[in-house]
């Protein structure tokens, strides 16, 4: 366990910046494009699938997914992304795995991805500690995903934080009398449907496999920037991927392969 060091820009949107920020795992993380995705403990069939669905396609273009490593669709999102591409920021101490159903994932986490806690070791979670987590959550994340969730739900909180700090708010569309919290941020235009994996995660570029090495030159193809952004930035890396065949420079633009 260690406090970060550095600053974080995107937590400046918070009411209050954390005094300090305890961290197990990779801190790196913190710099990839990231999204926040939350929901209810006791998601249905339909709502574990899609989240699963959205947590991998966005993870397979190097995005990190933020939760809270909660039961239900917080832990779904971490499995749906891997451990290795997933941030858990929680409600507790550090040196307390919890909920404990979740202890070997959490674990996971620590090893391979990232835990973070606003609160000191022994810490036990309260129901403040929670609504704290969850802006923490928000700020994190580039925009938020509220696949399932009650009118009165911690989810509805964090999609307050998410107005508030100017972000977007996606949902899974559901029937009439299923998920009231996320159907009525829709009929109050609050939120957008997705009504598309694919497309949305394709805002971060093009799926790749596993073995790539996400890096800020990967990140930066993603955008398929023009050949003068490529070198201004990078020099002749650019011509070396192009070589190695990781990226192709068509119309003057880099596209990657």
């Amino acid at each position: 366990m260690y406090l970060l060091d550095f600053h974080l820009p995107q937590l400046e949107s918070m009411k209050k910046y954390p005094a300090s920020l305890y961290a197990k795992g990779d801190a790196g993380l913190l710099h990839r494009p990231k999204v926040s995705i939350v929901g209810t403990r006791r998601p249905s069939p339909y709502a574990r699938k899609f989240t699963y669905d959205l947590a991998h396609a966005l993870s397979k273009r190097g995005v990190c997914i933020v939760s809270g490593a909660a039961m239900g669709i917080d832990a779904i999102a971490h499995q749906g992304a891997g451990v290795e591409n997933t941030i858990g920021v929680m409600a507790n101490g550090l040196d307390i795995r919890y909920p404990s159903v979740n202890r070997a994932m959490i674990g996971e986490m620590e090893e391979r991805g990232l835990v973070l806690s606003q609160f000191e070791p022994g810490f036990k979670a309260t129901q403040w500690s929670f609504v704290l987590r969850n802006e923490l959550v928000v700020a994190l994340g580039e925009f938020l995903i509220i696949a399932e969730a009650d009118r009165e739900s911690g989810s509805m909180r964090s999609a307050e934080y998410a107005l508030e700090m100017g972000k977007k708010i996606y949902v899974l569309p559901h029937r009439l009398g299923e998920s009231g919290g996320t159907n009525q941020l829709l009929a109050d235009g609050l939120a957008e449907p997705i009504y598309d994996i694919e497309v949305l995660a394709s805002r971060f570029g093009q799926a790749v496999e596993s073995s790539v090495v996400k890096d800020d030159f990967f990140y930066f193809c993603q955008t398929s920037p023009t050949l003068d952004e490529a070198l201004a930035r990078f020099g002749e890396r650019i011509y070396e991927a192009e070589l190695e065949g990781a990226v192709a420079i068509e119309n003057g633009l880099i596209r990657l392969l």
